[in-house]
């Protein structure tokens, strides 16, 4: 898809992935639809954009909120949707609230998906349209400490593969986007410890929105970055216990650093 002249909506456009696409799809020509929760953030990523784009501050879990941005989409209409929700709390799943629990599988997984039904009728009425979840290595790969993460992720990524089949002889391609560990405020200073300990490679925000306009520029319906995070997830499909194994050698690890930020939160 050629991106110059779309409407594009960025959700979670605040976000460190998110300022990077908007930026990528701002020198690609798109006319945007930046959503995101702090006014002030919004107004700052606006002034360092070149096209004439639409800010709105809203947060996407309050169902008036999310209404009020598809009647925005009505009236400018709308080609593409992207999805760069994302709240992430690491800590182990027993001593994790019950609210940022909630919180993660409203903000991941519930809003996104309900927001995709809402936009659906208006991006089926387009010849060309897309929408792309940005998603997670962590959506197939359930990794300690990151349980209540994983499972939103995993649900995304189900929705995901569900709804391309679904509209597949529609003018709407799905696409999903999984990065890997990437340098942004999302992730707290315990998880770059973390890390860095296992020996995670990391990749910076605007490498995810290179990746993000090649999804966009092609076909592909499932794209997962990194080596050798692609290959972990396939081999943990075709042998979970080989990764399960491998994970769970470095649990001591993992626990260490998520006890500190425990303690330290």
């Amino acid at each position: 898809m050629d991106c110059r002249g779309r409407q594009v909506l960025l959700a979670g456009a605040t976000g460190g992935i998110g300022q990077a696409i908007a930026a990528e799809l701002d020198r690609a020509g798109a006319r945007l639809t930046l959503v995101g929760r702090d006014e002030a953030k919004l107004a700052a990523l606006r002034q360092q954009l070149d096209g004439a784009h639409t800010t709105v501050a809203a947060d996407l879990d309050d169902p008036a909120r999310r209404g009020a941005v598809v009647q925005l989409c009505r009236q400018h209409g709308i080609d593409v949707f992207v999805n760069a929700m994302g709240v992430m709390d690491f800590r182990f799943f027993d001593i994790q609230d019950p609210v940022a629990v909630a919180r993660m599988v409203q903000t991941n997984l519930l809003s996104p998906m309900l927001l995709c039904q809402s936009l659906l009728p208006l991006l089926k009425q387009r010849e060309e349209a897309a929408i792309v979840n940005i998603g997670s290595i962590f959506g197939s790969i359930g990794h300690p400490g990151f349980t209540a993460y994983c499972a939103t992720k995993f649900g995304l990524r189900g929705f995901t593969e569900a709804l391309q089949r679904e509209l597949a002889d529609s003018p709407v391609r799905v696409a999903y986007l999984a990065p890997r560990a990437t340098r942004t405020d999302l992730n707290p200073e315990a998880v770059t410890a973390l890390n860095q300990a296992l020996g995670n490679a990391t990749d910076t925000p605007e490498r995810v929105a290179a990746e993000l306009m090649r999804v966009l520029g092609g076909k592909r319906r499932q794209h997962y970055m990194g080596w050798p995070e692609g290959l972990f997830v396939r081999l943990n499909g075709l042998f979970p216990g080989l990764v399960h194994n491998a994970l769970t050698r470095k649990l001591p690890i993992i626990r260490q650093h998520a006890i500190r930020h425990h303690a330290d939160s």
